[in-house]
């Protein structure tokens, strides 16, 4: 069957074609701007990509289109395929229904950690031999791919995303996978432009936990209100608890990444995780996959030595470079709950070292300001904060980043010039602090230039 994919290079569509690709269907795709490293790693394998969304790809004559939700009415290609009365499916439904039917699915769902969480769940069924099939949202230097697929192995591990579908079908994505074995991480409110609160994403998790079977597993934090109002709206599966009180628990350990792993409060630890990750967020991630890779059967020690050597993923506090005893530090986080977790984390490894937050709200609840009041307090464990924000254009963000910053007075400043930020933030910086990017785009290439510019 030849696919013709809509929106190719985002992250969930390009895993998409390369999992099509593996199944044996021959992949062509389009999109705006097609760019890396998506547009790479599809090159790779062959698959061929177009610029743009012009009618004219009719010509290809696909069996099917496969659609994307960045794609809108008024597209094009979409109009054309609409008038023609050509058949069209979105991307989860058709993995939903020519994918994962036969597999186990283990999905990762929440409003944060969900491309560390499914990475590390991956990586400790590959590190158990199971050479399981997946599509996250990142790479992780074990996997090296965001996606992979091979018919014959039976595990499939999914970044389990609560945005709409596509145009013509506004449910969340992860209502099409069907898991067998679902970690729900955590549930705050988040796509402002989707959503109109958080009741509304609720009903959506409400939808998924009523396609878990009896037989599965879902697990969940210990303490979430939100989460709570979910399940008692309905739910027919085994839950278990992870974080204080759980059956899964953090205890103590002697630095800022190690920690011990404690099954169901015992007296004794049953094992301990040594890696470079820090936070309490990548301890709570770390528990919730080690208890769905036991649902699958690896043995507890096991998953708790695979995590020993997890590396952690692209854009999750990865070192981008240290000039000058300075060093330039890149997170996806852009939603206050990551930021603030990010932040103590980080200041938790440091100790007294200066920590200079950069930061970018470039997410459409961060530009719509539905959780500008919050930012504050997430950078409080911040030294200093320089917020990069157009004032003019689409890209202009809907509120003002000098008021709102204004309780960490001279801690904090805004920029509207990129360029101008870049040499604030090097003549602000000394020897010995960190500084950390955050942002879920790329940011004009700030990194590059932070460090250049040192």
């Amino acid at each position: 069957m030849h696919l013709h994919i809509l929106g190719i290079c985002g992250t969930f569509m390009g895993g998409l074609a390369l999992i099509a690709r593996s199944a044996g269907h021959t992949v062509t795709g389009c999109d705006a701007g097609v760019y890396p490293p998506m547009s790479t790693q599809l090159e790779e394998q062959g698959i061929r990509l177009i610029e743009g969304f012009d009618a004219t790809q009719l010509a290809l004559k696909p069996d099917l289109f496969v659609v994307g939700n960045v794609v809108t009415r008024g597209n094009p290609l979409m109009e054309a395929i609409l008038d023609q009365g050509l058949p069209y499916v979105s991307g989860p439904q058709w993995l939903g229904d020519h994918v994962l039917p036969g597999q186990h699915v283990l999905a990762v769902a929440g409003t944060h950690g969900k491309t560390t969480t499914s990475s590390m769940l991956a990586w400790i069924l590959e590190h158990a031999g199971l050479a399981p099939n997946f599509l996250i949202g990142g790479v992780a230097p074990g996997l090296k791919v965001s996606a992979r697929y091979q018919a014959a192995n039976r595990h499939f591990v999914i970044e389990a995303d609560e945005y709409d579908t596509a145009f013509f079908d506004k449910r969340s994505k992860f209502v099409h996978y069907r898991p067998r074995t679902a970690i729900l991480n955590n549930l705050e409110y988040d796509h402002a432009d989707i959503f109109p609160d958080l009741a509304a994403i609720e009903t959506q998790f409400h939808h998924l936990v009523r396609t878990i079977p009896a037989q599965g597993l879902i697990l969940r934090p210990a303490h979430s209100e939100a989460l709570d109002r979910v399940l008692e709206r309905g739910c027919w599966t085994p839950v278990q608890c992870f974080g204080p009180g759980g059956h899964w628990q953090a205890g103590s350990a002697g630095s800022a990444t190690a920690f011990d792993v404690v099954v169901d409060d015992s007296a004794e630890p049953t094992g301990r995780v040594d890696w470079s990750l820090t936070g309490e967020h990548n301890r709570m991630n770390a528990l919730a996959a080690i208890g769905a890779a036991v649902h699958v059967g690896i043995p507890l020690n096991e998953a708790i030595h695979a995590l020993t050597a997890f590396e952690g993923v692209k854009r999750r506090m990865e070192l981008r470079g240290k000039v000058r005893d300075i060093a330039v530090y890149d997170d996806f986080a852009h939603h206050p709950t990551a930021i603030a977790t990010t932040l103590q984390g980080l200041r938790r490894q440091l100790g007294q070292g200066r920590i200079l937050a950069v930061l970018e709200p470039r997410s459409n609840t961060m530009k719509l300001g539905a959780m500008a009041a919050r930012l504050p307090a997430s950078l409080e464990a911040a030294d200093l904060v320089f917020c990069y924000g157009e004032t003019h254009g689409k890209h202009a963000l809907g509120w003002d980043p000098a008021k709102i910053l204004a309780p960490l007075g001279q801690r904090a400043t805004a920029h509207a010039d990129l360029d101008k930020m870049v040499d604030d933030i090097c003549q602000a910086a000394r020897p010995g602090d960190t500084i950390l990017v955050m942002s879920n785009g790329s940011f004009g290439g700030i990194h590059q230039k932070l460090l250049d510019k040192l």
